[in-house]
């Protein structure tokens, strides 16, 4: 079996297991809502078990990617366990349970749980494809990823931090936050997700067959700023938070920059 088929084969089975596990677990709580924090962990669990089956690429660089994913799933599942502990299942979730009545728990399967993982396995590609070939050393190209995953790691714990701050404040109920890096893009977490992964690809893409780790940080950014980042969170703000409508034609939804004047 050649390195790649390993790391690809590694990473299915580990994912099929972690959203099986997952998902049998969320039957018993009741809450679906789990599969958040299981994200961020589940490529961690995929980045160590593709390093511990595949001897075929640096060192060094095998242990850079699994560095930088680590750090980075880490911090998002921790955070997504502090601020979701205690609250239920979220409203998505109880969306779909509601619609689907008895239903539920195995459509939950396809839609929410297998979904997720087949979008893990895709994203985390450059974590897998990365460790399996390799140049000699660490060259300009993953030294330029680590800055750009530096910026991203930067301006998710900065955003999340700020967010958690303005929201602990009771008299900011139902006010818009638009202070710190929320004055320059209304999404500053999920454009600092997009930066960590773009950052991740690039230190793989120095291989012949980590550049297709590059589709994984493609497939992020059209998530988190097409599908269920950017346009999904904000259906829900623009009817919740007043004067939203005059942040969003002030501010950039995605990539920084200075606010417009209006």
């Amino acid at each position: 079996m050649s390195a790649v088929t390993t790391a690809l084969t590694t990473a299915g089975l580990t994912i099929l297991v972690l959203m099986l596990g997952t998902w049998l677990l969320s039957l018993a709580l009741k809450n679906a809502s789990i599969v958040d924090i299981v994200w961020g962990f589940g490529f961690v669990c995929v980045a160590w078990a593709v390093r511990l089956r595949v001897d075929d690429g640096l060192a060094a660089r095998q242990n850079l990617l699994v560095l930088m994913t680590t750090v980075w799933g880490l911090r998002l599942a921790g955070y997504l366990f502090w601020r979701n502990h205690g609250k239920g299942e979220d409203y998505r979730y109880k969306a779909m349970r509601k619609h689907w009545g008895p239903r539920f728990p195995i459509i939950s399967l396809g839609t929410v749980f297998g979904l997720q993982g087949v979008l893990m396995f895709i994203v985390s590609l450059p974590v897998q494809l990365g460790q399996t070939r390799d140049t000699p050393d660490l060259g300009w190209l993953a030294y330029l990823g680590i800055a750009v995953w530096l910026v991203g790691l930067f301006f998710e714990v900065v955003g999340d931090a700020q967010l958690a701050r303005f929201k602990a404040d009771p008299t900011n109920q139902g006010k818009v936050m638009n202070r710190g890096l929320w004055k320059y893009t209304r999404h500053p977490n999920y454009f600092g997700d997009a930066c960590v992964w773009w950052g991740i690809a690039l230190v793989a893409a120095e291989t012949t067959v980590g550049k297709f780790g590059l589709i994984g940080a493609v497939v992020m950014t059209i998530l988190l700023r097409r599908v269920s980042g950017v346009v999904l969170l904000e259906k829900s703000l623009s009817r919740r938070k007043e004067g939203y409508a005059e942040y969003v034609a002030r501010t950039s939804a995605f990539i920084p920059r200075p606010p417009k004047a209006i």
